[in-house]
């Protein structure tokens, strides 16, 4: 059983920088991607930023990139994404993901989850 804990939200103004970090488990589960997602009220979950195993490629949603990036310390198991100039429409809870592919970041590709943690800007 694969457990991800994110850490690192909280509240900041428009224009600031937060880093989100996530903790997977257990390594014996396969990691094609590691990726971050985030969901607002009334709005459905959409992939944020997602990096591959294998090689290391990384994907953005066209609404992040260019200011956020994301990272992996694969001896550690642990995922980053580095948020800078942060707007409004970035609150949300951001959750870290394990899935199978990175392109395109869709959800129904991802089958493990973490609990979410939230990232407010005000």
């Amino acid at each position: 059983h694969v457990q991800l804990v994110e850490s690192g939200g909280g509240s900041v103004q428009a224009g600031g920088s937060l880093k989100l970090s996530c903790v997977a488990s257990t390594y014996t589960v396969s990691k094609l991607c590691m990726a971050w997602f985030r969901q607002a009220p009334g709005k459905e979950r959409e992939g944020v930023a997602g990096i591959a195993e294998r090689d290391g490629s990384t994907f953005y949603g066209a609404s992040v990139k260019g200011r956020f990036t994301i990272r992996h310390d694969v001896a550690k198991h642990m995922l980053y994404l580095e948020m800078n100039g942060l707007k409004f429409d970035d609150t949300a809870m951001y959750y870290c993901a394990i899935g199978y592919e990175c392109p395109g970041l869709d959800r129904d590709n991802f089958g493990y989850w973490g609990q979410g943690t939230q990232v407010t800007v005000s």
